[in-house]
């Protein structure tokens, strides 16, 4: 394995760090007693990943059976206990431990414990998952037509929604 080849061409570095301080509050209230912070959006990242601060409550869902075509997704366990499913079965993870997914790896997790957990989600390449964060409730309530397309817009495919 090597370096990817170069995208800066330049003898010099360039002044283009990006600082953001940490929000006052969640940027969105996600399904359940979970939140989201977005950490860095595709946008900061100009596409190269996205990464996001999840807090989850006791007992919560997160996310059922799912796969993505065009993106991996990793979670890093900040606090608390996580229940991951990698297609075969699930597994708890703790303080420190991740799970990474490629693209077309299933997956699932959800918080069984009594306590609430904190982790990180990175996304690769980077996409817009704000609208899915934010708007997934909302499609949820919609017919079932909406709601697929506007899962599959958002590189979303759960395992119990069969194609019809």
């Amino acid at each position: 394995m090597s370096y990817p080849e170069p995208r800066y061409l330049s003898d010099r570095g360039a002044i283009s760090a990006k600082y953001r301080p940490a929000p006052e509050e969640p940027d969105t209230g996600f399904i359940g007693a979970s939140t989201i912070s977005y950490v860095a959006t595709e946008d900061t990242t100009g596409g190269e990943y996205g990464l996001y601060k999840v807090d989850m409550g006791p007992k919560t869902i997160g996310a059922k059976e799912h796969f993505h075509r065009a993106i991996s997704e990793s979670f890093y366990v900040l606090s608390g206990e996580v229940q991951f499913y990698n297609g075969e079965r699930w597994t708890t993870g703790g303080e420190g431990d991740f799970l990474y997914v490629p693209a077309g790896g299933l997956h699932a997790f959800q918080n069984d414990a009594n306590e609430p957990l904190s982790m990180l989600m990175i996304f690769s390449p980077g996409a817009p998952r704000e609208e899915y964060f934010e708007k997934a409730a909302e499609y949820a309530e919609r017919n079932r037509e909406e709601l697929k397309a506007f899962q599959a817009r958002h590189d979303t495919y759960f395992t119990d929604m069969p194609d019809d």
